[in-house]
């Protein structure tokens, strides 16, 4: 087994999220949120170079040493994979390699919100999967994508950097599209999705006006998306996306969120109670008559009491979620209070 595959392996083993290679350093993984080195000694800025081009398919090298970082995938042979972001620092080349499992997990074995099944049964709008950075957004996306695969005759596209879970083709004809591999953007992927016929379309990353813009009337114009964003708060994620727009657009923005959206997932991941592994917290906005009209009148500043007392409609505050977590003893009292007190 190659020396690479071997560090990759350890990580899977050890359940790590992440595996660092960095010039004039040890190798470390990240394990529950930490990182920890699993190389007694640093490994030489030559030694390290060698390790991340191996992994690196020519065109792919090629694009690093001329653009000094690069994002792509990596598959080993058994199947494991995991998205590859590769740059030049001070030292030399660095690497980090973020595992995904080679089977797609679904909703329930992920301890997800049962209303995203509920929000995949809309005809079109837009739903939004939000969180800090190592939050499960993509795994959320993924077993979003993979019951929507399973339960409807559709036409799904995956626009991604790079493509990180790989959907089989069940009910659904599956597409997945990679920037760099694929196309030159999102948005010039999202503009084309437009004329592929497509049911659903999933965009990895919604950080830009002009992916928005499209994202919003793909969702006006029968389609069903699904984005994510790095906002913490479902009152943040509406700011954020009318941020995004000139502030000339931004009152139709503001009515085309208003009309499209069709709910806000924010999550982030805790350590459990016995420190052995992480469980998700959920913020969950549904956008209601009430919401949709708070949205066009711009009150963002009553989306946390709303959605406090939208239970009846599958609302939910991360403050109420972290309690369930407690009551249900997968957290302890005293990381909740730490984590609200952060919260507030």
């Amino acid at each position: 087994m190659p020396e690479l595959d071997q560090y990759l392996q350890a990580c899977v083993e050890c359940r790590g999220s992440d595996l660092h290679v960095a010039s004039d350093s040890p190798i470390y993984v990240r394990q529950l949120g930490r990182l920890t080195p699993i190389t007694p000694e640093p490994l030489s800025a030559a030694h390290c170079e060698n390790m991340i081009f191996e992994a690196l398919d020519p065109s792919t090298a090629e694009r690093l040493k001329t653009e000094w970082e690069v994002d792509t995938s990596y598959t080993m042979p058994n199947g494991e994979r995991f998205r590859v972001n590769a740059y030049r620092q001070r030292k030399g080349w660095d690497a980090v390699f973020r595992h995904f499992s080679s089977r797609v997990p679904s909703i329930d074995e992920l301890g997800l919100p049962s209303i995203l099944k509920k929000f995949s049964d809309a005809n079109q709008g837009l739903i939004l999967i939000t969180g800090p950075g190592r939050s499960g957004k993509s795994t959320t996306c993924a077993a979003l994508v993979d019951h929507m695969n399973s339960e409807s005759d559709e036409h799904i596209i995956t626009i991604e950097d790079p493509i990180e879970y790989i959907h089989q083709r069940k009910k659904s004809l599956v597409n997945q599209r990679s920037v760099g591999p694929h196309t030159v953007s999102f948005s010039a992927a999202l503009r084309s999705a437009l004329r592929e016929d497509p049911d659903i379309i999933m965009v990895g990353e919604m950080r830009d006006y002009e992916t928005m813009s499209l994202a919003l009337t793909a969702a006006e114009t029968g389609h069903l998306v699904i984005g994510t964003l790095h906002t913490g708060s479902a009152a943040a994620t509406v700011s954020r996306v009318v941020n995004l727009f000139p502030a000339a657009e931004q009152a139709q923005a503001i009515a085309s969120l208003s009309e499209s959206l069709v709910g806000i997932v924010s999550q982030r991941l805790l350590l459990n109670a016995e420190g052995m592994a992480m469980v998700p917290a959920f913020e969950i906005l549904v956008n209601s008559l009430a919401m949709a009209n708070t949205i066009r009148s711009e009150e963002y500043h009553k989306i946390p009491s709303m959605i406090a007392t939208g239970g009846s409609v599958g609302m939910q505050t991360m403050e109420a979620s972290i309690k369930a977590l407690v009551g249900a003893k997968k957290i302890t009292q005293a990381q909740a209070d730490e984590i609200l007190a952060e919260e507030a």
